[in-house]
């Protein structure tokens, strides 16, 4: 029996909403996957059953996200946070520099996990505008002997997203696309390495995945501790030890889910209509409402704006609680609101939020 009826407008940032279905089948097959009287969580990762799961998932990825030959796709744990020591533990070697372009707080984690391994160095920064912009990319500065370039594709506490990504040249581009990995078609041939957090677009919290190209691997540093190594997880098809069975799964469920939906061109188109929807209430609410992201770095995926005044902020965030809306809480960091409308939020859940913006203005203005 569906639960529609009963779910939250859910707007957290992450953890997030997951498709419908995807949880009532998950729901179906808990503790009898593919007749084998098991859950997926109770089976060895070793079985047949669960190598059909990872490797169908791993496939559906390539085929979905047009990943080419030469990449390999991992899956490990850890979220982006592992990946901001591994990417350097891995790359910055003794002599070498690495460039990270500063967007938002989880780009500045990344660049403090790099200092612990050599002498990285900032591309660009958009901090003395509160983050309220992407840098152009004519003033993102790196070198040619860098071991790479660093940039986040989406920032989720400040709302903005890369539109356009910069041409590292020889030089390897690497991204944290933790946010918006799937929620539109991406030239992976651009990047030596796309990493990403599954609790966003792709699944449930504990799968981190890793699209590496196959020439890097040869380059890494071996000189580190087994699991720290991209090598170990490539060589064994993300096998060496055990894995997160369960959220492999899901991650192969909800791949189902978006070619379902028309694939990565008609997430897009979806993603692009459930965002106008509320910016286009901050944009018509004469000041009311004040996004924080520029109109051109402006993220489809979160949503960051402040009320006209505090007080009438903390009754905007209480009455959309009352009202069924959740997550709508900026981050502690920065206070304010944010609206995650990421893949699995349906459209539905946005023009409702937008509802209730435009009928709180009116009351309350």
């Amino acid at each position: 029996m569906s639960t529609t009826n009963k779910r939250a407008y859910n707007f957290n940032a992450g953890p997030s909403a997951l498709p419908l279905e995807v949880l009532e089948k998950a729901q179906q097959e808990l503790v009898n996957y593919n007749g084998s009287g098991m859950s997926i969580m109770e089976m060895s990762h070793r079985s047949k059953d669960y190598d059909a799961v990872h490797n169908e998932a791993i496939a559906r990825l390539k085929k979905l996200f047009s990943i080419p030959e030469n990449y390999e796709v991992l899956f490990l744990q850890g979220g982006a946070s592992l990946q901001f020591t591994m990417v350097p533990m891995n790359f910055l070697t003794e002599g070498k520099t690495a460039s990270y372009v500063l967007t938002g707080s989880w780009s500045e984690k990344a660049l403090k996990e790099a200092k612990l391994f050599g002498q990285p160095v900032e591309a660009a920064s958009s901090k003395e505008n509160k983050y309220r912009n992407i840098p152009a990319l004519n003033d993102i500065k790196f070198n040619a002997d860098d071991a790479y370039v660093h940039l986040t594709s989406n920032n989720t506490i400040y709302g903005t997203e890369w539109v356009e990504f910069p041409d590292t040249g020889d030089v390897p581009l690497v991204a944290d696309m933790s946010s918006d990995i799937l929620s539109r078609p991406v030239d992976v041939s651009k990047f030596g390495i796309i990493y990403a957090g599954a609790q966003k677009n792709l699944g449930p919290s504990g799968v981190t995945v890793v699209i590496i190209r196959k020439d890097l691997l040869e380059k890494a540093n071996t000189n580190i501790p087994t699991m720290l190594k991209y090598t170990t997880h490539a060589d064994s098809n993300s096998l060496y030890n055990t894995p997160p069975a369960f959220g492999i799964y899901m991650l192969g469920e909800v791949l189902k889910w978006v070619e379902n939906q028309g694939g990565l061109e008609a997430v897009q188109k979806r993603n692009e209509e459930k965002a106008k929807l509320i910016y286009d209430v901050i944009d018509s609410s004469n000041g009311f409402y004040k996004g924080h992201a520029t109109p051109e770095s402006r993220s489809l995926m979160n949503i960051t704006f402040r009320v006209a005044d505090e007080e009438l902020e903390k009754k905007f965030l209480a009455e959309a609680k009352e009202a069924g809306f959740v997550g709508l809480n900026g981050h502690r960091s920065v206070g304010g609101c944010r609206a995650s409308a990421y893949n699995a939020v349906p459209v539905e859940t946005c023009k409702a939020l937008a509802d209730f913006m435009v009928e709180f203005q009116n009351k309350n203005q």
